[in-house]
């Protein structure tokens, strides 16, 4: 078990958005606030450390047949736990991210990484890759609602951050703003990867030489 690795993966070279591509319909939709990115990437990194764990811990006697089965179950077995404990504790966040709650029972991230990694790794491993992978995923949010909050709204944590007269970029907070921000984070992510792996290669060369 790698831990540095682990989070390197989830956070940069393989992190579930940017380079996976998984999530991103939740992605778009709830990053318009920060609180909003804050809740949900919690309840995610939650979520999936734990079903991570248990899975983890069932894999020698779940049956290969109804594997993904199983993996739902315990999977939304937390999901109802975080789903609650939101409503009970934080009633103002589970009332805004209102379905996506619910719906991280079939959020592909927590599926795939159960599928990949916690079906086939230890119990410590899987724990540090849930972790790890909840974190590249919550950064994600947190930098896309911060500049759709900002730019978008003018606020920040819903108070006020831009000037009188900055005129807001209201498109910013529409789906169509969701679409074009995560695409260019996409973007940005995809070119400095090939980037650091093009300068990995040429010192790979030189040294040979």
């Amino acid at each position: 078990m790698n831990i540095g690795k682990q989070f390197k993966d989830g956070l940069i070279t393989n992190n579930p958005v940017t380079v996976q591509l998984l999530g991103m319909c939740s992605t778009m939709a709830i990053t318009t606030k920060m609180s909003n990115g804050i809740g949900m990437g919690i309840s995610v990194l939650i979520i999936l450390t734990l079903s991570n764990i248990f899975i983890s811990l069932l894999r020698k006697i779940i049956p290969d047949e109804v594997r993904i089965a199983c993996f739902i179950v315990v999977i939304a077995g937390f999901v109802t736990m975080v789903d609650l404990s939101l409503q009970a504790f934080f009633p103002d966040i589970a009332k805004s991210l209102g379905v996506f709650i619910p719906l991280i029972v079939v959020n592909c991230i927590i599926l795939g990484r159960a599928e990949s990694f916690a079906s086939k790794n230890s119990v410590g491993a899987s724990a540090v890759d849930g972790v790890a992978q909840g974190c590249g995923y919550t950064l994600v949010l947190i930098v896309l609602c911060a500049f759709r909050e900002i730019f978008g709204m003018g606020t920040f944590f819903d108070m006020k951050l831009m000037p009188s007269g900055y005129v807001p970029a209201g498109i910013l907070t529409l789906p169509v703003g969701g679409f074009l921000c995560l695409g260019a984070l996409i973007a940005a992510m995809q070119w400095a990867l090939n980037k650091s792996k093009e300068k990995a290669e040429a010192k790979g060369k030189e040294a040979a030489e």
